[in-house]
């Protein structure tokens, strides 16, 4: 959890978040630019990311193959019983007619002096016919039991999906156009915390310092007036009141050093230094203005709308997904029998062929899934042009933030200097009796807002300019800003 920072008309104002963690180690000196590295490596959050494009890409690769045939080898044991009747009574029938005419018309068929012993013979046959059919049962029954062994290879081939499989593919391709987008997205965002975090916690110690250099002025100033109160030249009553001054300017110097122990502590933790960092790069304004809002409105590379935009094309592949259900679909197929010397009588040693299979009735209704992913294109497309409209009024807002506390800071230089002076002039008219206390107090407090009001101010630019940058996608040319800067203030050394 970070340090908050709120910048108003009286100043600055740092909210405590977290406890302070032991600085057992020495502070890192640390540039801006090494602290990005730093963040870069180190980060959960982006390594996170990083993993999530990588599976994206990973299952994109995985459907690359949709087109291609499934090949696939199984083997089985079964054991099995097979029973077959057979009737047989119309066949013993058939045989008894057909050999009864053929006995009665065999005599005709020898000369005559034959005919008399065939006909001896046939009759004999003929009485004898009945006994030997009648072994022959009426069903002839079959029982066999034995047990198989089945390996085979089975082969499907898509032909034709109605647009199924292209629109999965887009839909995993996009996919990773989402998952880059929260990636580049996260990225810039830790930047951007850094940016907050980094340069906080300067202005946490130079307001520190600059509430202790207040507390030690008003130290000298209640020496001096101890001194003209024993000289009886001021009351008692003007030194308590600047003892009362003084107090609380001492309460406010604590409040500001506990405020940058807790920005330091926030700053070790993003960076993950166990001892603390001490920031080597400083807040710094660029007096030049910045270039024309228009440049920054042109940028089209945003990460939150190219995310959208993937959105979008999964929404499409959802709609020609949708639409694929009322297609036919067509695909080849085959099978081969490895063990053909033990395949049951009714199985095929291969089969070949291809296949149209068309749903003519569904469980599902496919038009009302038609009509919703439509909506869902719909919606994503609304949601695609409202991020751009987002996008170019937070550019606009962050362009006008950062143009303010550029003029800001460098209308307080003159300010700054002019406070200093009439403080000078105050504490030396009060030492020589020409001046009231409540003059120098007053010249205290004028010295002390106004320096706060230059920090808050340098703050305020590159907190803005690095938001402006972060919304045209142009976070890169952070450091060109801060190499090109004409005015810094440097860090405190704690």
């Amino acid at each position: 959890m970070g340090h908050l920072l709120s910048i108003g008309a009286a100043g600055v104002s740092l909210c405590i978040a977290v406890p302070a963690v032991a600085q057992d180690a020495a502070p890192v000196a640390m540039s801006f630019e090494a602290a990005s590295q730093a963040l870069g490596k180190g980060s959960r959050a982006l390594s996170a990311a990083d993993h999530e494009v990588r599976a994206a890409q990973a299952t994109a690769d995985a459907l690359k193959a949709l087109r291609r045939p499934v090949v696939s080898a199984s083997a089985s044991f079964v054991e099995y019983q097979k029973t077959l009747a057979i009737d047989l009574s119309g066949t013993k029938n058939n045989l008894t007619g057909a050999t009864s005419d053929f006995l009665a018309g065999l005599p005709g068929q020898f000369p005559p002096g034959f005919q008399e012993i065939v006909t001896q013979v046939t009759q004999r046959v003929g009485a004898a016919l009945p006994g030997l059919l009648s072994a022959i049962p009426d069903t002839l029954r079959f029982q066999t039991r034995d047990s198989a062994f089945r390996p085979t290879v089975t082969a499907a081939l898509p032909l034709y999906t109605g647009g199924a499989i292209p629109a999965i593919q887009r839909g995993a391709q996009a996919g990773v156009a989402i998952a880059e987008a929260t990636q580049a997205q996260g990225r810039d965002l830790s930047q951007l915390n850094l940016v907050r975090t980094y340069f906080g916690q300067q202005v946490a110690e130079q307001l520190a310092a600059s509430t202790r250099a207040t507390r030690d002025g008003f130290d000298r100033h209640l020496s001096d007036a101890r001194k003209l109160e024993q000289q009886g030249v001021l009351s008692h009553a003007r030194v308590l009141e600047i003892q009362v001054a003084r107090d609380a300017s001492d309460r406010a110097y604590l409040r500001a050093d506990l405020e940058a122990t807790t920005a330091r502590d926030t700053l070790a933790r993003l960076l993950d230094a166990e001892g603390g960092v001490q920031p080597t790069t400083a807040l710094f304004v660029n007096a030049q203005p910045l270039p024309p809002k228009a440049e920054f409105l042109a940028a089209t590379d945003h990460p939150q709308a190219r995310g959208a935009d993937a959105a979008r094309a999964v929404a499409a592949a959802g709609v020609d997904l949708a639409r694929s259900r009322f297609r036919p679909q067509a695909f080849a197929f085959g099978e081969y029998n490895l063990n053909r010397n033990d395949a049951l009588p009714t199985e095929p040693d291969w089969i070949a062929g291809v296949a149209v299979r068309m749903t003519l009735l569904s469980n599902v209704d496919r038009r009302r899934t038609l009509d919703a992913a439509h909506e869902r294109e719909r919606a994503a497309a609304d949601s695609a042009a409202e991020i751009r409209k987002t996008i170019a009024t937070q550019t606009v807002r962050a362009y006008d933030l950062t143009e303010t506390a550029r003029r800001t800071f460098l209308s307080l230089d003159s300010s700054v200097a002019a406070a200093e002076e009439n403080l000078r002039v105050q504490a030396l008219s009060f030492r020589e009796g020409e001046a009231t206390s409540a003059a120098v107090i007053d010249a205290q407090a004028a010295i002390a807002t106004v320096r706060t009001q230059r920090i808050a101010a340098a703050y305020e630019y590159d907190l803005a300019l690095a938001g402006l940058l972060v919304a045209s996608h142009q976070l890169d040319s952070f450091g060109g800003y801060l190499a090109r800067a004409d005015h810094r203030l440097g860090p405190v050394t704690p």
